[in-house]
């Protein structure tokens, strides 16, 4: 097998605010396993975040030797094992080769990648679409655009230093879109008390949930708050591995499984299995990526209580298609592999390495 790579940009429509930074655009490093005619692919996007810049996935990209397998499937078997040389790579590279084989192998065997998870039909799931920092009067037309697109579901950035404007955004956007769901992401910036005052004020403005309320670091502040919030509590930031998922169980009401923080859909579904008859639920998380990095995560929607796959429908050109999303739904596609396939450059050359 020959694994080959190419670097993309991929540029936001406008730049995304959150409580800790402005993101305009990102990097992606596009795998493809190649064997027997056929090419299986994967994404993995750079982030400063999770210390995961592009250069280090490029050289455990090429450090990562195919050819040791006779086979696509033999090195999925061992990747979901956590052999080596597969446990040594980031979690973000790990989940980017492991979609790239699911692909190869979906395709060899002429079935969808949710069948090879044991689905049978196409899992189809209402996405959440972010609206981030911003103004009310912007966030509450963004909020009324997407309602006519046919969302469902908005998660609204907070964590303003003066949290008297995340109240008027949230109130905005209940006013914009008042029959959707609204779910808040604080991305960590509260502390215990100012979460517990605050939730229940976005409780009276329609909310339903809240994703990571306080600092990340200390699991223990966001089960105190969890305890004691009206709204259920999803943990992101404190639950990126199985392990600090597993540690959560039952004293959050959700998890945030974020396939390149975790290392993939193998990852994923142990952290579901982890987490059933707990009490805490599963919100399908992602980073800003486009359709191909998504695409694993969409086969397991049927999985999931909440899903936040719109990482793709934040890019000026997304180099791929194949989920939907932009009418606010996600559909696995019924197509061997992962299903997506790729388009033609945008106009400034987002998809060009």
């Amino acid at each position: 097998m020959k694994l080959d790579i190419r670097v993309v940009q991929l540029t936001l429509t406008e730049p995304l605010r959150i409580s800790r930074s402005v993101m305009a655009a990102r990097e992606a490093v596009e795998l493809a396993v190649r064997h027997g005619g056929l090419s299986g692919y994967g994404e993995v996007v750079a982030s400063v975040y999770l210390q995961l810049p592009t250069e280090r996935i490029r050289r455990e990209v090429q450090e990562l030797s195919l050819a040791r397998y006779p086979d696509p499937e033999t090195a999925l078997v061992e990747l979901q094992r956590g052999d080596v040389p597969f446990k040594e790579l980031a979690p973000g590279v790990l989940a980017g080769v492991e979609s790239a084989l699911l692909d190869l192998v979906g395709k060899r065997a002429g079935a969808p990648v949710h069948q090879l998870l044991g689905t049978l039909r196409p899992p189809i799931a209402a996405t959440a679409r972010t609206i981030g920092i911003t103004d009310p009067v912007r966030a509450a037309a963004e909020a009324a655009r997407l309602a006519v697109a046919g969302f469902r579901v908005i998660k609204v950035k907070a964590g303003s230093p003066d949290p008297a404007e995340d109240l008027a955004r949230v109130a905005a956007v209940r006013i914009g879109a008042p029959e959707a769901e609204v779910l808040l992401d604080p991305n960590g910036a509260w502390t215990v008390e100012t979460s517990l005052h605050l939730i229940p004020r976005f409780a009276e403005l329609g909310v339903t949930a809240v994703e990571q309320p306080t600092a990340p670091g200390n699991p223990e502040w966001l089960a105190e708050v969890a305890a004691a919030s009206p709204l259920p509590v999803i943990a992101d930031e404190d639950a990126a591995t199985e392990e600090e998922a597993e540690r959560l169980a039952g004293r959050v009401q959700g998890v945030n499984v974020k396939l390149a923080k975790c290392g993939g859909v193998s990852a994923a579904l142990r952290i579901c299995a982890a987490l059933h008859g707990t009490g805490t639920e599963v919100m399908l998380g992602c980073l800003t990526a486009s359709s191909l990095g998504i695409a694993p995560a969409v086969h397991l929607v049927d999985r999931a209580r909440w899903v936040d796959l719109d990482g793709h429908l934040l890019l000026r050109h997304d180099p791929w298609r194949g989920i939907g999303g932009t009418d606010g739904v996600v559909r696995a596609a019924d197509r061997a592999g992962l299903g997506v396939h790729p388009v033609a450059p945008g106009p400034h050359g987002e998809s060009a390495s």
